[in-house]
């Protein structure tokens, strides 16, 4: 490199190192020497949003009964700005404003704190939105009180009084319908963070659970927002925008108000009548349904809450009980999430199981008081025997041991403890097929699936429980090493990985490990009425402005249809007619002018309650009518409820009293809910206001 080159390098490298000083330097000025200045600038500049919450559109039934509205409540609110520049930062105001309201000066000063100035671990009741819109210290003040405050402002600065609205379960005709239709609440940090793909401001309240959380995005509505320009002293300079709030859509619901009081109440005597005969009766849940279209016509859940209870703010203590397993966790909704053994309305697959593997559905069958299987007897129903029957007559007198027989003589067929590389498994294939492991796909959130015990979820099973069998005696506590324990454990780290002959039998008769929730048992003898078809459930009809505009209609889509051929459906329909006529549901509908067909069940449950009592069976009743033109189908479940024909069924017709408005044993004209046969399908106006229909 000559000279010249060298000198021109050395200029370039000046330039360079000169640029990154001047930089730095730069730098240091903005960020250090002159600091305070911008600071001050970009706080001159500050924008704050104070929001207003929409109105939350309504809930309503299928006639426009509200389920859901909102009413007017008496805030007293405390403004942060003007509290803040009190001397004593308005501990004064605050203390005088809890004697009046009978409140304590601690929870006044929690609740209008934002979260962000309370030490962590203390945020409970914190406010979550921000502190330039009125914080209310309650909703429901008393007008006086509220009058005093406002004609004393001068002794109570910053302290205001308006109304507010607030969401409001109204309980028309007594219906609670708190699983289904949720509730609102605050939001959450997972809220805020749009978790869910939503966005929220932290002073709205969204849905939480129930058709409030399903259709929130439709309810909630636009809030308005007021964006004001603050200086460094917090002090509004000007407003920038000013957007009005725009009210929510409305629900309108398949659901009929007088249907769903008559569940309800139905369900609640049921479980009292089982408790006034000895059984615990911890829980329930009844379902109706339109068998045409899957629509859900009411769904009531035992034990159930105050809907409102969210919205008054919950004790420590009522939110434990919510929860409580002594109290039966109220918050649980049975026909959604309760997963129970359906015992012996399950047979109505194994017929259709029965039939797909060739047996003579309108032949005659052996039904003794017990079966051997391997070495272990299996019993009737109350160890009785029927003598040789048509398969009709062992459906409606509930025959367990014809099933034994059947499905022990699949499972050999099917090779046993060495089954065959393709076995037939015709009982489960029909359980799948009537999608017992499928959710009903009903627009409510956390909807339980139903376990089918096949070949794969055995050995899923086993590898999951190897080691706890394997290892019993170190492993299982004290009170598990009974006799028959020791032993079932044995067995199962032999061979829990497949299907045994005793867990053949009991799936033939819906006990073992199958589960389903009363939702699903409903949508399945929805589809035997109805000739076949699954329909999704779904409670929703259609989305409302408040103008009437229809924004969004919700229909049913069709899931599947059944593994039975047409001839095995007619037998069905025959059989679960034949149980109600002369078997074991005879009683409970003697005298009912309208044919009904179902099936009960009585399912037989393992372990012990938490006083130690042995736990009592469940009680099923799944129908559907009327038997000659389905249109319904009503299920109800109570567990530990005892007999499924004195419990359950004596519940199903009193909804169907409601439902065809039968008055002892006559139809009385004028009193039925829908008197052309069906629930409506136009769309009614909506009218917080809306009245309920009465029977002539």
């Amino acid at each position: 490199m000559n000279q010249r080159s060298r000198l021109s390098l050395f200029v370039v490298q000046i330039l360079i190192v000169s640029l990154i000083a001047a930089l730095f330097g730069r730098l240091f000025y903005i960020q250090i020497a002159a600091g305070p200045k911008y600071r001050d600038a970009a706080l001159s500049i500050q924008s704050r949003d104070v929001i207003n919450p929409a109105t939350r559109g309504l809930i309503v039934d299928s006639s426009g009964v509200p389920l859901a509205l909102n009413k007017v409540g008496l805030a007293i609110t405390l403004d942060r700005i003007t509290i803040d520049k009190q001397p004593d930062k308005g501990a004064a105001v605050m203390k005088s404003l809890a004697h009046l309201l009978g409140l304590k000066y601690a929870d006044i000063f929690q609740q209008t704190r934002l979260c962000g100035e309370l030490p962590k671990g203390q945020k409970t009741g914190c406010w979550t939105g921000s502190r330039y819109q009125p914080i209310p210290i309650t909703k429901s003040a008393d007008p006086n009180i509220a009058l005093q405050i406002v004609e004393n402002s001068d002794r109570y600065p910053g302290i205001d009084a308006a109304p507010i609205a607030i969401r409001n379960y109204p309980g028309i005709e007594n219906v609670n319908a708190a699983h289904v239709l949720g509730y609102v609440g605050p939001m959450t940090e997972e809220d805020l963070l749009g978790a869910n793909g939503n966005k929220y401001f932290r002073s709205e309240s969204i849905g939480k659970a129930g058709l409030e959380i399903q259709y929130d995005k439709y309810l909630r509505g636009t809030p308005g927002i007021r964006t004001v320009i603050v200086d460094r002293k917090e002090s509004v300079t000007r407003v920038s925008q000013n957007t009005a709030s725009v009210p929510g859509d409305h629900l309108v619901t398949s659901l009929d108000i007088r249907l769903q009081a008559s569940a309800e109440s139905a369900l609640a005597d049921a479980v009292h009548r089982a408790r006034a005969s000895g059984y615990r009766a911890d829980s329930g849940a009844a379902v109706v349904m339109d068998v045409q279209t899957g629509r859900i016509l009411a769904i009531a859940s035992y034990p159930t809450y105050d809907p409102n209870a969210w919205e008054k703010g919950l004790t420590v203590q009522q939110a434990s009980d919510l929860f409580s397993e002594k109290n039966a966790v109220p918050a649980l909704s049975r026909p959604l999430q309760g997963l129970f053994a359906p015992a012996s309305t399950f047979k109505s697959v194994s017929v259709a199981a029965a039939a797909n593997a060739g047996y003579n559905l309108n032949g005659s069958y052996d039904c003794p008081a017990e079966v051997k299987v391997g070495n272990r007897a299996f019993q009737n129903f109350e160890s009785k025997a029927q003598g040789h029957i048509s398969l009709k007559k062992a459906i409606a007198v509930s025959c367990d041991t014809v099933w034994y027989q059947i499905a022990f003589d699949e499972w050999l067929r099917d090779g046993g403890l060495s089954p065959k590389a393709d076995p037939k498994d015709y009982f489960y294939n029909a359980a799948r097929g009537f999608q017992i492991n499928v959710k009903t796909g009903i627009d409510l959130p956390a909807e339980s699936v139903g376990r089918l015990p096949d070949r794969q979820w055995r050995k899923n099973w086993y590898l999951a429980n190897k080691d706890f069998y394997c290892n019993y005696s170190t492993r299982a506590g004290k009170s598990q090493q009974t006799p028959f324990l020791v032993l079932l454990a044995k067995e199962n780290c032999l061979d829990g990985d497949k299907i045994r002959a005793g867990d053949a039998v009991n799936f033939s008769i819906g006990q073992g490990d199958t589960v389903i929730t009363p939702l699903k048992l409903t949508q399945m003898y929805a589809a035997i009425a109805n000739g076949g078809t699954i329909w999704q459930a779904l409670v929703g009809k259609a989305i409302v402005k408040t103008d009437g505009t229809i924004i969004k209609t919700m229909m049913p889509e069709k899931l599947g249809t059944l593994p039975a051929t047409p001839a095995t459906l007619s037998f069905l329909h025959d059989a679960l007619r034949e149980v109600v006529v002369s078997g074991t549901a005879a009683g409970s509908f003697a005298g009912f002018p309208v044919p009904v067909s179902g099936k009960t069940g009585t399912a037989e449950v393992l372990g012990k309650n938490p006083n130690g009592s042995k736990k009592d069976n469940t009680s099923w009743f799944a129908s559907y009518a009327p038997s000659d033109k389905p249109r319904y189908a009503v299920v109800m479940l109570v567990s530990q409820g005892g007999f499924g024909a004195s419990t359950s069924a004596v519940g199903v017709r009193k909804i169907y009293e409601t439902l065809f408005g039968v008055k002892g044993s006559q139809v009385i004209p004028g009193l039925a809910l829908f008197p052309n046969g069906a629930p409506p399908t136009k769309l009614p106006k909506i009218s917080p206001a809306t009245k309920v229909k009465k029977a002539p």
